[in-house]
């Protein structure tokens, strides 16, 4: 599995603590971990909360990553913008029990977690524990098992539902203020690691053109924070 981390600006200075728990845990397990940063509070690219669930649409939607760990001060922002895409189901996880149960139960492609509500002594500890329940081994399982088909039943009718109540991530990218969604995959690492991994063509060749513009127009990316 892809797993692509995302920081954004508040707490970008924690992103080398959480990226190491992240590949302690996944890449033992066979996984790959791409580094979307922010990688330090000095970024020149700078991604706000609303940028991180832009993002986390186009990498899932492109099928560049399977899977998004991302967050901000409380998690919440994070979730509600990741949400805000199409495909995206993201969950707030603040501890073990949270990632055992959104991954058993909801069995989503996104976690947001609190990286300053909270955050103290011993929780990159914390950080690797959540990894491992989501992680290793099977999801969707279900929670208790008896109710697992249930559970299975309704993520498809989530699914189904945010079908009809999202557009697709091409409209979403071509309507979304272009200013935005420049600044959102202007990170240092995106274009190497996006266009190798995207299976989506069109969104690739969107985001290409998009990125050429801005740079035949001198475009200089605002800051957003």
């Amino acid at each position: 599995m892809k797993i692509a981390l995302i920081t954004e600006n508040s707490q970008a200075a924690k992103n080398g603590l959480i990226h190491e728990a992240l590949t302690t845990v996944a890449e033992p397990l066979g996984h790959e971990v791409f580094n979307y940063g922010m990688y330090s509070a000095d970024d020149t690219a700078s991604l706000t909360y609303v940028m991180n669930g832009l993002l986390a649409g186009i990498l899932l939607n492109s099928k560049a990553a399977d899977f998004v760990v991302t967050g901000c001060g409380t998690g919440m922002g994070s979730m509600l913008a990741c949400n805000a895409m199409p495909g995206v189901f993201c969950g707030l996880v603040i501890d073990p029990t949270d990632a055992f149960l959104f991954g058993q139960i909801n069995d989503g492609n996104a976690i947001s977690m609190p990286y300053a509500k909270g955050f103290g002594w011993a929780a990159e500890l914390n950080l690797q524990d959540v990894y491992r329940k989501l992680f290793d081994g099977e999801r969707g399982l279900g929670y208790p098992k008896e109710r697992a088909e249930i559970m299975r039943t309704n993520r498809g009718i989530l699914r189904d539902l945010k079908a009809v109540t999202c557009n697709d991530m091409l409209t979403v990218l071509k309507n979304v203020d272009q200013d935005l969604l420049r600044a959102a995959i202007a990170g240092e690492k995106f274009a190497e690691y996006f266009y190798a991994n995207s299976q989506d063509d069109a969104i690739s060749a969107y985001l290409k053109g998009l990125s050429s513009h801005g740079a035949r127009e001198g475009h200089v990316e605002p800051a957003l924070a």
